[in-house]
């Protein structure tokens, strides 16, 4: 039962909150306790074209793209400022709609702000060139924005990834139209809000809620859409391309992962195991990027594993209010009896299951999402285990024997998202690093995300790139001009 005095969060149109045309809302539940934190309008596809439209309208009449460059990257660097002097407020915000602990949603909020800040310092940096060609005069060429930008954000990082989408976005001079995931919609329409403050002219950024058959697909084929930047899983992504085709709308995916973690037997086991406890179970393994896979060469498997099991077995899993909690509950009860579902199936292969996979059995904890951290040892690189995205917080470790073992079971995926390896071995380490298919290695270290490099993934983990100064070519478009000396 919704109580009478639950907050009503409308559509961000315009510069506007309003409901949605037929007036339909839902519920945004907290993960942990499973209590509704807000009634949430749902847009329906004559809200899609109002958004679009206001969006399309504000890009056509110049009122963002003709800002003189320094002034649109001060405004970029007021949103840096106003998130950073709120990061309390939005990290509750994130951790009650996400389920996230406080102390790894304020930690996002800080990264949210480094990315509008790192994209306010880029704005007047990206240009042109002037190029000798083979006529009498010259050639320039000219970094035009795109237009309307449809940027669609996963339940993971909601905030975090909207940042990595709407800061390069509007850096370059675009409009923009958020669909934030419906179970995570509220911090998405907290930075509409705060943007305005910052002086972003009104409908410049647009967010819209609701369904992904429903707003999602209204918004990936308006025809006044030029670019799509989709994050969520490759079955969806997939969808998103096909319908982006009818258009033929810029689209940038970064999509499912099952990346591997390969310890070879001289890494500081020390250092290695800790990383790699959070590299699997930060964000309860919610994470396109978690390290699920590990590989262990042969010396020190045994070791690995019982130091991996017994650190995991303290992992603090519990109330995400709580500064001591380590991991929080999975997003929803269907995903929760998606990732159950894997343990069962994991169980059913014959691996070996050393720990997790249950409810925790604190009574405090009974009305959340909750599942205890899961390791699998005697797996094989064709189980569904090894092969699928879980998305929740379980790793299966496996021994290899050589180098080149290693690079194959690796390789033995079609995901090709991000990946760690350790080794004292600088040489080993740019064998391995350039041998692996993925679009992130991080050597010694579990860490895929920096803002000043490129982020996104070969194979099924998608197209495109995120972060960086790589980011802004995908909100840009090249117009060569040539003017004839004669």
């Amino acid at each position: 039962m919704v109580a009478k005095d639950t907050p009503f969060e409308g559509l961000a149109i315009g510069g506007q909150r309003v409901a949605g045309s037929d007036g339909r809302t839902a519920p945004t539940y907290n993960p942990a306790t499973g209590e509704v934190i807000a009634q949430v309008a749902q847009a329906n596809a004559a809200d899609v074209d109002q958004a679009v439209k206001t969006a399309h309208a504000r890009f056509t009449e110049g009122r963002w793209k003709q800002i003189r460059t320094r002034e649109r990257g001060q405004i970029l660097q007021r949103i840096a400022n106003l998130i950073r002097e709120r990061v309390e407020f939005l990290a509750q915000i994130e951790s009650r709609d996400g389920g996230k602990p406080i102390s790894a949603a304020r930690g996002e909020i800080g990264a949210v702000a480094n990315t509008f800040e790192y994209y306010a310092g880029a704005v007047n940096k990206v240009h042109g060139q002037t190029i000798p060609v083979n006529a009498n005069g010259t050639a320039l060429t000219f970094r035009e924005p795109l237009g309307v930008c449809a940027l669609i954000v996963p339940w993971n990082f909601p905030l975090v990834i909207a940042g990595w989408k709407i800061a390069p976005a509007l850096a370059m001079g675009n409009t923009v139209v958020v669909k934030p995931a419906s179970a995570t919609p509220l911090s998405a329409l907290a930075l509409a809000d705060l943007v305005l403050e910052a002086g972003l002219p009104e409908g410049v950024l647009n967010v819209i809620t609701g369904s992904g058959s429903v707003a999602g697909s209204a918004l990936v084929t308006h025809p006044l859409v030029r670019k799509i930047s989709f994050t969520g899983s490759t079955e969806i992504g997939v969808g998103v391309m096909k319908q982006a085709a009818e258009g033929i709308k810029r689209v940038s995916l970064e999509l499912g992962g099952k990346s591997a973690n390969i310890v070879f037997g001289d890494a500081n086991l020390d250092v290695c195991i800790e990383s790699s406890i959070f590299a699997v179970y930060d964000n309860a393994g919610q994470d396109c990027c978690s390290r699920s896979r590990i590989l262990v060469e042969r010396p020190v498997y045994d070791e690995f594993v019982e130091r991996f099991t017994a650190r995991t077995k303290t992992l603090k899993v519990g109330d995400p209010t709580d500064e001591s909690t380590e991991m929080g509950p999975l997003i929803t009860p269907q995903h929760l009896e998606s990732v159950a579902n894997y343990i069962r199936i994991g169980d059913s292969e014959g691996a070996v299951r050393l720990c997790g996979g249950e409810k925790p059995t604190a009574e405090s904890l009974s009305n959340g999402n909750y599942l205890t951290p899961a390791v699998y040892v005697d797996v094989s690189s064709g189980m569904r285990i090894m092969q699928e995205e879980v998305f929740g917080p379980v790793v299966g470790i496996m021994p290899f024997d050589t180098e080149a073992e290693a690079v194959k079971f690796a390789n033995d995926s079609p995901y090709g998202l991000s990946g760690s390896l350790w080794t004292r071995d600088i040489g080993r380490a740019l064998r391995v690093a350039r041998s692996v298919e993925t679009g992130m290695m991080s050597v010694n270290s579990s860490s895929s995300v920096h803002i000043e490099a490129p982020f996104g993934g070969m194979k099924q983990s998608g197209i495109g790139r995120e972060q960086g100064m790589a980011a802004l070519d995908h909100y840009s478009e090249y117009k060569s001009v040539f003017i004839a000396a004669d």
